[in-house]
């Protein structure tokens, strides 16, 4: 089961070459209120810390006349989300911070009734791996040792993750079927939450993007056993891939801006111009780079490419894991 980073974009647009992107133009419209800029997830986690940081690098640059304001809607696996952006009576001056439960909750809730192509494409300003991590104070330093430890509880081994049949229990599934393992798994809205819990050791193992778990790391307190990614990550790079380990999966979470339905065609330049620029900015290419990412840039038409081709990717994925 593959999900690699140049896989999809060869299945997204077979023509496609990643390219850094021009600075933005001049637009005739402008908002004329604050933006509600909805996060498909709870507070601290990757979703959020992106909003937030892109938030800082406009309002350091002046780059919009009104502000982002960053929300957080991550109940019901990112429902809440989709729910709000779709239904809102102004799309001009509302746009969406995805995950991929932007392509997993409508295929698990069908009766949201949810088309994420009516969506308005803006900017994807990234992708983002996973990584086991375990507590320094269980003792575990290989994933060999990871799976012994889980075999051994039979079912009471604690894992905890962002929702349900989305990003991270995807992960998790994949392993349990991998090396013929159960465990406990319990959802959250935001990676932030799973991390600290990890921290306070109210769960056993989390397979968190690195910037959620980054400063747990640095402080001594996670380790990192696996990186479900392409090659090893410069930040980490002792710690081995399940490519290198034999088995042919990695997996990636989007870190995409959508508009809401229904957005004005003068609204969507608008975005996209804004949100080119910070792609562009010195500062987002180093936050890529601190915080392990991936730069993946696309315009409008290869975002609705990509989306197409991953609602089929999970079709696959979640039926291959009974969701």
């Amino acid at each position: 089961m593959s999900f690699t980073k140049r896989g999809v974009l060869k299945a997204a647009c077979a023509a496609l070459v990643v390219f850094a992107p021009l600075p933005a133009v001049a637009q005739d419209w402008e908002p004329r209120r604050p933006i509600d800029f909805t996060i498909m997830a709870g507070p601290g986690g990757g979703a959020d810390q992106i909003a937030r940081f892109i938030q800082s690098v406009a309002e350091r640059y002046d780059m919009t006349n009104r502000p982002l304001v960053p929300t957080n809607r991550g109940g019901g696996s990112g429902a809440e989300s989709l729910i709000h952006v779709s239904s809102v009576s102004d799309p001009d001056h509302t746009i969406l911070v995805t995950l991929n439960s932007f392509f997993t909750t409508p295929l698990r809730q069908e009766n949201l009734g949810i088309d994420i192509q009516t969506f308005t494409p803006v900017a994807m300003m990234g992708v983002d791996p996973f990584v086991l991590w375990v507590h320094v104070d269980s003792g575990i330093t290989s994933l060999d040792q990871w799976i012994e430890t889980v075999q051994g509880m039979n079912g009471d081994y604690v894992m905890g993750g962002t929702g349900t049949g989305q990003e991270d229990s995807i992960v998790i599934a994949y392993m349990s079927d991998a090396f013929d393992i159960e465990v406990n798994y319990i959802p959250y809205d935001g990676g932030g939450a799973v991390a600290r819990d990890l921290a306070g050791q109210q769960i056993m193992a989390t397979v968190n993007n690195p910037a959620e778990a980054k400063g747990f790391y640095e402080a001594g307190q996670f380790v990192p056993l696996v990186a479900f990614s392409d090659e090893r990550l410069p930040a980490y790079p002792d710690v081995p891939t399940m490519r290198e380990l034999g088995h042919d999966f990695s997996y990636y979470n989007q870190r995409a801006v959508v508009g809401a339905p229904g957005m004005s065609d003068e609204a969507a330049a608008y975005y996209q111009a804004l949100f080119t620029q910070i792609y562009d900015s010195e500062e987002w290419q180093a936050y890529l780079e601190s915080e392990s990412l991936s730069p993946l840039w696309m315009d409008a038409d290869q975002q609705r490419a990509y989306w197409a081709t991953q609602v089929e990717t999970h079709r696959a994925l979640l039926a291959a894991l009974g969701e």
